[in-house]
């Protein structure tokens, strides 16, 4: 870890990160290591709060979309550097990134291999990402973790379900803990539904159920999408006007905050609007944030400083 980052560190609250792992104790003393691995790593570690450097976009958006803000990052083994430098818990990133710097980086930062990916340049209303990497693959690049995306609401959902039913239930006969990208679109889904605070709250029970050790979604907006949820939604009054009433509502539905459920940075803002985002998920007791877009497409030295606020706001 940097030397900044040491000076940001926490005191360690060991006492959290066991009872998250309470949490899984049917899980076996691999997937349990790994997941300690995580918790334990970075300027957070010992808080049971995480915040996750990914960088899939390359592949998702294309490099010039991706990468061309901030030429540097064209470089695999930059974004390996700027997570172990910001004390991130983990670095996750497909085959290609993560086979260029593992060696190198060895021991220095948890990996998590993405193992299903998508490109832009078929694009389809109902979306389904190849499988691009296996747990072999996570095994022998010394990850801690697989990580795989799903789209609910797609026409291709079961198949996503299935796919990761079969990779999560290999990874954790291994010892690997399972990250879920839970992601609701599809061409039933309005584009405001995507993010609405019932779709959100589904796609993350979805994750859950479906195996997840951590799942990652998108912060909720005040919509509702569906009919027969706005009903219970206004019956039972449940609280979705502030972000933090409904990040609230989300980890309480992925089995009552049992889950660790971390939400997206989302396209680039400024760091203000950001920051005001990542309080309000704090103080609706969200698990933490993994922050792509948002930092590695600002110079070093910014990407540096956003992270290093987004880190102390999760440490008080």
């Amino acid at each position: 870890m940097s030397e900044t980052a040491l000076k940001r560190a926490p005191i360690s609250r060991p006492d959290r990160v066991r009872e998250i792992l309470s949490m899984y104790t049917d899980q076996s003393p691999g997937v349990l290591t790994n997941l300690a691995r995580i918790l334990n790593h970075g300027a957070l570690g010992g808080t049971g709060k995480m915040v996750i450097l990914p960088v899939d976009q390359g592949f998702e958006h294309g490099p010039a979309r991706s990468f061309a803000p901030n030429p540097p990052s064209y470089d695999p083994l930059y974004h390996f550097q700027l997570a172990v430098d910001a004390g991130c818990n983990a670095y996750a990133a497909p085959l290609g990134f993560l086979e260029a710097g593992a060696a190198e980086y060895a021991g220095k930062i948890p990996l998590i291999l993405k193992v299903n990916n998508s490109d832009t340049l078929y694009e389809s209303v109902d979306p389904c990402s190849a499988v691009t990497a296996s747990v072999g693959d996570a095994l022998r690049l010394g990850c801690s973790a697989i990580g795989y995306t799903i789209y609910p609401g797609s026409s291709e959902r079961n198949t996503m379900y299935e796919e990761l039913r079969d990779l999560a239930e290999e990874a954790k006969s291994v010892g690997l803990a399972v990250v879920v990208w839970s992601y609701p679109r599809g061409g039933k889904l309005s584009k405001q539904g995507e993010t609405a605070v019932d779709v959100v709250a589904y796609a993350a029970q979805i994750a859950a159920q479906l195996g997840a050790h951590i799942i990652k979604v998108k912060p909720p907006t005040e919509a509702i999408e569906q009919e027969a949820a706005r009903k219970v939604y206004e019956k039972q009054k449940i609280p979705v006007s502030t972000l933090a009433d409904r990040v609230r509502h989300v980890v309480q539905s992925a089995f009552a905050g049992r889950r660790i459920v971390i939400f997206s940075g989302g396209p680039a803002k400024e760091t203000e609007g950001i920051l005001e985002e990542i309080r309000a998920i704090h103080s609706g007791g969200g698990f933490g944030s993994i922050i792509g877009r948002n930092s590695f497409q600002r110079s070093r030295a910014e990407a540096l400083d956003l992270l290093g606020k987004v880190i102390s706001i999760y440490r008080n």
